[in-house]
């Protein structure tokens, strides 16, 4: 902890805490009140108007957007589709963007970025079949397809490869999570000592977003939770996990019961440091995305 910078130990979570990141997901009165908010002004999926190192075009597949983010070379080594988080509920975010630019200029990958249909109408029966058909596109389009997702995208991406394997028997080169949610019970007992440190998730609200995510489909679906997914010939995995995340438990027991399965698991927990800690300003974000980057240069050269 005493090697964090000062962004990561004190000025990210006292910002995060002060402006109350957090207040949908404390309470279900909260939860139920944001998702409101989200249907009523639901906010922009456009990209940023600049994007560096890529050109982005829209298409539409079963009536919802997808933008491919191309490398501006024109070469492209293989495909990545990538599943942003937001609770199911909250839309793509610059953040999101960016790494999505990153990893196609920087690795010459053709990016899918869908635009996918959030709560309270849309749900994991509709979006992960969706997802599994995009990433056989992709591979069939432009070569090997990863598979990426941040917190609840990385529970999308995580259900998608169960489901290719599964459905298609495809087996995804690499599924990168970065704080994945794994078991969207949240009954993990070891949540309750991780939650004071959290300053960004909390558990009663996220049951109401996990909730309607689920649809018809029991909790402990795959599709919903894919910590209860039968983890065998699944291909490499790579995580990332603060400990300061109430995901973080559970990611524990996702890496280990993958391990168990005999998957390839590439995880980096991080002591100290808050969910989808990747994607922040910090130096420890900007570390955890040049790893990302080596990873997946490293299959592509493999």
């Amino acid at each position: 902890m005493s090697d964090l910078s000062v962004m990561s130990r004190f000025v990210l979570p006292a910002f995060l805490r002060l402006t109350r990141r957090n207040r949908k997901y404390l309470d279900v009165a909260a939860a139920h009140a944001y998702i409101a908010q989200c249907a009523a002004s639901p906010a922009s999926y456009l990209p940023p108007k600049r994007l560096r190192g890529v050109t982005v075009t829209r298409t539409e597949d079963q009536g919802w957007p997808v933008f491919t983010l191309t490398p501006s070379s024109g070469r492209s080594r293989g495909g990545l589709v990538y599943a942003h988080g937001g609770g199911w509920v909250g839309e793509i975010a610059t953040p999101h963007w960016r790494l999505a630019a990153r990893l196609a200029a920087e690795l010459d990958l053709t990016v899918t970025v869908p635009i996918y249909p959030l709560i309270p109408t849309g749900t994991a029966a509709q979006v992960i079949p969706w997802f599994a058909g995009l990433v056989l596109d992709s591979a069939e389009r432009h070569g090997p397809t990863f598979l990426a997702g941040d917190s609840a995208g990385g529970q999308i991406a995580l259900s998608t490869a169960l489901h290719l394997r599964d459905t298609a028997q495809a087996k995804v080169p690499r599924t990168v999570v970065i704080s994945p949610a794994v078991d969207l019970t949240l009954e993990n007992p070891a949540i309750d000592t991780v939650l004071p440190d959290d300053p960004w998730l909390g558990r009663d609200g996220a049951l109401v977003f996990g909730n309607l995510w689920r649809g018809d489909l029991p909790m402990k679906h795959p599709m919903v939770s894919p910590l209860f997914g039968d983890f065998t010939g699944l291909g490499p995995l790579t995580v990332y996990s603060g400990t300061h995340d109430i995901l973080n438990p559970d990611t524990r027991l996702l890496v280990d019961k993958a391990t168990s399965a005999g998957v390839d698991v590439d995880y980096h927990e991080a002591t100290g440091l808050v969910h989808v800690y990747p994607l922040t300003p910090t130096p420890e974000g900007a570390r955890a995305r040049d790893h990302l980057v080596a990873t997946l240069r490293a299959d592509l050269d493999g």
